[in-house]
């Protein structure tokens, strides 16, 4: 598994969302400019995170964007799976059911699916308010596997 840009800038982008977090609505070119994202490329993200509710976005002058929901209701896990898909290490496990015609007798689908399994477990209990929080330095990621 290889995080893309897409889904680093993502990241980047929910977090200067979060820090920058009032009841105002945030423009595409202020967070472009803070995290040197283009605002193409952050017109994809955010459409991406904005169908699957994640964002709220007003059109205009005054326009731009917010979270939806408090900082703590966000996973890195979510916002990665919105991103990059399935976060599975192998192809095999992609899809439910497995349909790889060798899983009754492979040696090592078990250790992909513990692995599978650590990267979702990690990944879900790292919330965007952990983050803002190591950003602002009152946090660390203490996570044992």
């Amino acid at each position: 598994m290889k995080i893309s840009t897409r889904g680093r800038y993502a990241l980047r982008f929910m977090i200067d969302l979060a820090q920058h977090n009032n009841s105002e609505y945030t423009a595409l070119k202020d967070i472009s400019e803070r995290q040197d994202i283009s605002v193409k490329y952050l017109e994809q993200i955010t459409a991406l995170l904005s169908k699957f509710g994640l964002l709220r976005s007003v059109r205009g002058p005054q326009g731009g964007y917010k979270l939806a929901k408090r900082t703590d209701q966000y996973t890195v896990g979510q916002i990665l799976r919105i991103t990059e898909g399935n976060l599975a290490p192998v192809a095999c496990l992609e899809q439910t059911p497995n349909q790889c015609l060798r899983q009754e007798s492979c040696p090592t689908l078990s250790l992909w699916k513990g692995l599978s399994e650590v990267i979702d477990n990690y990944l879900d209990k790292i919330t965007l308010a952990d983050l803002v929080n190591k950003v602002n330095g009152q946090e660390s990621f203490d996570y044992v596997i």
